[in-house]
């Protein structure tokens, strides 16, 4: 089962996207700018073979929900990410809002 559902953080729509599988889930949330999604993303991949296209993305282990991704330390972040100020570590959710170029409230 696929489900798409809108969401907001901090006044800022977004869209969580859950793929069901068996014995696991595949996870992302995405706008318009980057995403983050469950362990499925090979960050290497996309700094190493797709550089040149600059993607903005993170990535957290572990997670089983939507709510989970967006409270998780992100384990791994793309390097477009970094120059917009993701880092290892930061939380899902001001992820997104940073890939979007919004710093988060405190």
């Amino acid at each position: 089962m696929i489900e798409v559902q809108p969401i907001t953080i901090e006044g800022i729509g977004f869209t969580a996207i859950t793929v069901k599988l068996p014995k696991t889930n595949f996870m992302a949330v995405t706008g318009e700018d980057g995403y983050i999604m469950c362990g499925a993303l090979d960050v290497a991949l996309l700094n190493e073979k797709l550089k040149d296209r600059g993607i903005l993305a993170g990535r957290a282990v572990g997670v089983r929900t939507i709510d989970q991704l967006l409270a998780a330390p992100l384990e791994s972040v793309t390097l477009a990410a970094e120059e917009k100020g993701v880092k290892k570590g930061t939380i899902g959710k001001d992820a997104m809002l940073l890939l979007h170029g919004i710093t988060p409230d405190e």
